[in-house]
């Protein structure tokens, strides 16, 4: 395959153009991306907070970074590597949606590229929903335990955890928000453009909250 017949290549000026039609109104699109992400991240607290106060609380005692012991740049390290995991996977949706979708102009979709608009939206929702369980199950029963710990109730806790959960999680849900309003728009086209966009602002949110989880939030708020 040569390299001027792939999509990201043959797609670039486009995505160029787009980033420009963007930047010149930049808050009409970060705020719809704004929003989804806050809903996304809305719902897991939510899930995460069920999960947390149903749950039967481990009474192992377990290590937590800056509570039983100092915080090292390792935990930071873990902290980044966990979250730029997450963020990478959405990033990544947003890239091969472009790559399925992407048509160069004056030119029609194929008929494969019509078929797999509906099935790349219901694998990507499927994929989200059981991302968000998996994760709302796994962080509720780590803050029960933690919340059994500090003999505080989960919902309290993970008020005091918010300084760093809510960037954090708005940051890898952004890649996520843009895919779905382009999706539904059928503006496939856009999606490298989104994935350019939410990956530059969400990064150094990754890298803010981590700091937070590591060094702030056990010494001042839990």
């Amino acid at each position: 395959m040569k390299a001027d017949s792939l999509a990201v290549v043959q797609g670039w000026p486009h995505t160029r153009a787009t980033l420009r039609r963007w930047n010149a109104n930049p808050w009409r699109m970060f705020g719809a991306w704004a929003f989804g992400s806050l809903l996304v991240t809305a719902l897991l607290l939510a899930a995460t907070w069920f999960v947390a106060d149903n749950a039967l609380p481990d009474s192992t005692r377990h290590s937590y970074p800056g509570l039983t012991r100092p915080a090292t740049l390792e935990d930071f390290g873990f902290v980044l590597r966990r979250n730029f995991t997450v963020l990478a996977l959405h990033a990544l949706a947003c890239v091969a949606g472009f790559m399925a979708g992407w048509v160069r102009p004056g030119e029609r979709a194929t008929r494969a590229q019509r078929h797999a608009a509906p099935l790349a939206i219901i694998f990507v929702t499927a994929a989200t929903l059981f991302s968000l369980i998996a994760q709302a199950n796994a962080l509720g029963h780590g803050a029960a335990d933690l919340a059994w710990m500090l003999n505080v109730e989960p919902h309290t806790l993970l008020l005091r955890l918010l300084p760093h959960a809510l960037p954090e999680l708005f940051a890898v849900f952004l890649p996520l928000a843009a895919w779905s309003i382009a999706s539904r728009r059928g503006a496939w086209d856009e999606l490298l453009a989104a994935t350019i966009a939410t990956t530059a602002i969400a990064g150094p949110l990754v890298l803010l909250a981590a700091a937070i989880e590591t060094w702030v939030t056990p010494l001042y708020f839990l």
